[in-house]
Parts: C-alpha cells; sequence; structure tokens
C-alpha cells in the first residue's frame, strides 16, 4: 500500500525532475541575433522592438553603422543576422555590384526622400543653371533623379529604370547642374547649392529645417523604396524570421515611429 506520504514524495521529485527539463527546453529556444541599423533615431526604435522579441526568446544585439555600404558587407561575411536600413533598388545595387545572397523578408517604414533648399521658396522658384545636390551611390541618385522628374525639372530616359544618372537626363529645360556628393554631404553643403535631394534620416542629422525648407517630396503610393529588414537567402525562412517580423509590428513600434519621427517617417505596414 502506498502512503500518503510517498505518493507526494514522489510527486515532488516529479516536478523537481520536470522542471529542470523545461528550463533546458526554454534555454533551447533563446536566440541571440545581430541586426545591424544606422546610427541615430532608429536606436530608439530598436530598444522597444527588442522588449518585444525578448518575450519570444530573441535577444537583439543591436550594430549601429555609420557607413551605408557597411551593413550589407557585415551581412554578407555573417557578422550579422539580419540588417534594417535599406530599400529594395539600394540592395539590388549592392547586389550586383558585390554578388551578395541577400533578401529581404519583411517591411519597416518608408523614408520618403525631399528637395530641400536654403535660398529657393519652391521648386518654382529656381533659376536657370542652378546646382542641385544628389547622393552619389547608384540607387539613391536614381532615386533623386525621378524625383526631379516627379517635379517636373527634368525628363529621364525610359529605358534607365530605377537606376538613372545624370547621362540619363533627355530634357533639362532650366539647364540643372546636378552635383553628385555622398549622402551624408548632401544636406551639409545645402547652403553652398541651390537645392539638395537629402534622404529624410540624413536631413535630421543635418539639421535642415525639414518643414521650412523642404520644397519638394516623395509619396508613398506605389513606391519601391520602402524599407525592410533583410537577411542572407538561406536565413530566409529560419524559424527566428516571423518572431522578429512580429516584434516590430507592434502598435506601439507603429507609434514610436510616427512621435520619434514626426510623421517625416511612416511605418509601412
Amino acid at each position: 500500500m502506498i502512503s500518503a506520504f510517498s505518493l507526494s514524495r514522489r510527486a515532488l521529485l516529479g516536478v523537481l525532475v520536470i522542471e529542470p527539463l523545461l528550463r533546458v527546453a526554454h534555454a533551447a529556444e533563446q536566440k541571440t541575433l545581430r541586426i545591424g541599423i544606422m546610427s541615430g533615431e532608429d536606436e530608439d526604435i530598436w530598444r522597444l522592438i527588442a522588449t518585444h522579441a525578448a518575450r519570444v526568446g530573441l535577444t537583439l544585439k543591436i550594430v549601429t553603422f555609420s557607413d551605408y555600404n557597411a551593413p550589407d558587407e557585415a551581412l554578407a561575411e555573417h557578422e550579422l543576422d539580419a540588417n534594417a536600413f535599406q530599400h529594395g533598388p539600394f540592395l539590388e545595387a549592392q547586389k550586383a555590384a558585390h554578388g551578395y545572397s541577400i533578401v529581404p523578408v519583411g517591411n519597416t517604414y518608408f523614408s520618403p526622400i525631399g528637395l530641400y533648399s536654403a535660398r529657393w521658396p519652391s521648386v518654382a522658384a529656381l533659376p536657370k543653371g542652378a546646382v542641385i545636390g544628389v547622393p552619389n551611390d547608384p540607387s539613391n541618385e536614381g532615386r533623386a533623379l525621378r524625383l526631379l522628374e516627379t517635379l517636373g525639372l527634368i525628363k529621364l530616359a525610359p529605358s534607365a529604370g530605377l537606376l538613372p544618372t545624370a547621362l540619363d537626363i533627355t530634357d533639362n529645360p532650366l539647364d540643372l547642374s546636378v552635383k553628385e556628393l555622398d549622402a551624408g554631404i548632401v544636406g551639409r553643403t545645402l547652403p553652398d547649392l541651390d537645392a539638395g535631394v537629402v534622404n529624410t534620416n540624413w536631413a535630421f542629422k543635418s539639421g535642415i529645417q525639414i518643414d521650412r525648407q523642404r520644397i519638394g517630396q516623395e509619396v508613398l503610393t506605389n513606391n519601391p523604396y520602402v524599407n525592410f529588414v533583410a537577411v542572407n537567402e538561406a536565413d530566409a525562412n529560419a524559424p527566428w524570421v516571423a518572431p522578429l517580423m512580429d516584434a516590430i509590428h507592434q502598435a506601439d513600434v507603429r507609434k514610436a515611429i510616427i512621435d520619434i519621427y514626426q510623421s517625416r517617417i511612416i511605418p509601412a505596414w
């Protein structure tokens, strides 16, 4: 006959045995991910994302960069598990130049580029021969030229696709001079230009008075320049990808993006 004491003791031993096994199983589910982002306001957003990720067993180690070419190189070298800083044309240009096998796995936000001027109040006020600064990397130069076309300042050869250069300008009624500069320099040299096309992140960092000095801007509708999380192609279906994107696509993260960037950068999900 089994006594109540023996049963209780055996049940207790069972709990003691099972609990370590549960701890081991839980520990096996833990995953540390190295995420590459650009330094600046995104760091605050990713701190919030990390709190959501931690609840599903993902520890995010955020690695910051100031050079836009570095995060894809680090990802391709497996120094990162993912990065979140770029749009499709930029990634395609990187892949064409370096042969990276990197793919997007989910959208983050849309960061519109704008045409800014410290001298002129509107596009219509730009004079003949105006000097317009544009980023010199292929994808952002193409994007800048497309914006100038949308604003009616130039026309581009249809065959140029998403990566036109100044050589693809077919009509330039104001005889604009396109000055190619590093993406991080355009905003800082705005006082020396008639106008410059600047990504919103760099506009913040350059001290541009965004609402006052912006004379033209992209719209989101049918825009290919939405930012996303990217991973090596071999990790596209990794079990941590969906929980990571779920950690990003939260209501408070959406609000943080809007608040931190004062609605000048908007969520893209």
